[in-house]
């Protein structure tokens, strides 16, 4: 088991940040559709009173997704997998300003592999030591990870020049670019708390792939989080029935880009 806890500090308030994540993740989910792969919507409905939220935070949205991604996953990984064993399970639980997320291949690894996601979003700078009420055990063993989406660097080809927070600037709300100590001054300013916890019981293979996806997870919310900022000035003044409306759309796309094998409107060869 591996546990680290990624804390994204962001010129947002909280309520911002909820249409901004909502409407950030139905875009971004375009981006990795097509030509027979993607992400599956199966279920976006209201639930309340689930078991696995404790009683803490009782009502919100459900989410379960199927990816799809073949082609995302590490050779060695397609190399011991049999063909169709490599789709991912996602469900979500989003009761804000907590959500939790429990990521599962149930077909192939079932109870050998686990990623659970739980984040808290607070109104502060990222300085909260255990938000999430961690046991001493786990507290124990525990990595702190502090994103700049300024400043951290990025991969060359996660790297957009519209999507580089040090250049943008929103017309809509005057925020940005975010340079130098920024996180120290901005205001308003957020943090979300994600508390990521892998295990991969696969012997010879666990350490590697525990420490593959901690690190895919943190390159994720980096360039993720790069583009919630920039792209404020489409999702600022956005409702939730706005996002709700815009999410039943995505989903009507996402099923068409994979089926016919389109992206972003160009026919990819289909057998």
């Amino acid at each position: 088991m591996l546990i680290k806890e990624f804390r994204v500090t962001l010129p947002l308030t909280v309520e911002e940040y909820q249409v901004a994540q909502l409407y950030s993740v139905a875009e971004a989910s375009k981006n990795e559709t097509g030509g027979g792969e993607g992400i599956e919507v199966l279920k976006n409905e209201p639930f309340e009173d689930h078991p696995l939220l404790g009683g803490k935070y009782s009502k919100g949205q459900y989410t379960y997704k199927i990816y799809h991604l073949a082609s995302k996953v590490p050779s060695f990984i397609r190399l011991l997998a049999p063909k169709g064993s490599l789709e991912i399970h996602e469900e979500a639980w989003n009761a804000y300003p907590y959500c939790r997320t429990v990521i599962s291949n149930p077909h192939y690894m079932k109870e050998k592999f686990i990623l659970t996601i739980e984040t808290l979003h607070a109104g502060d700078r990222g300085s909260q030591e255990n938000v999430h009420e961690l046991p001493p055990e786990k507290l124990k063993i525990r990595e702190v990870v502090q994103i700049d989406i300024a400043n951290d660097p990025v991969a060359s080809g996660d790297f957009k020049p519209d999507e580089d927070p040090t250049k943008f600037k929103s017309q809509k709300t005057g925020r940005g670019p975010l340079v130098g100590q920024w996180i120290d001054k901005v205001n308003p300013v957020m943090t979300c708390y994600k508390l990521v916890t892998v295990e991969f019981k696969w012997f010879g293979l666990q350490t590697r792939i525990e420490n593959f996806i901690q690190k895919s997870e943190r390159r994720l919310f980096t360039t993720f989080h790069r583009q919630v900022f920039c792209w404020m000035d489409r999702w600022h003044g956005l409702t939730m029935e706005d996002i709700r409306a815009i999410e039943e759309m995505t989903k009507e796309e996402l099923d068409r880009q994979r089926n016919v094998g389109e992206v972003r409107g160009m026919k990819a060869e289909t057998d």
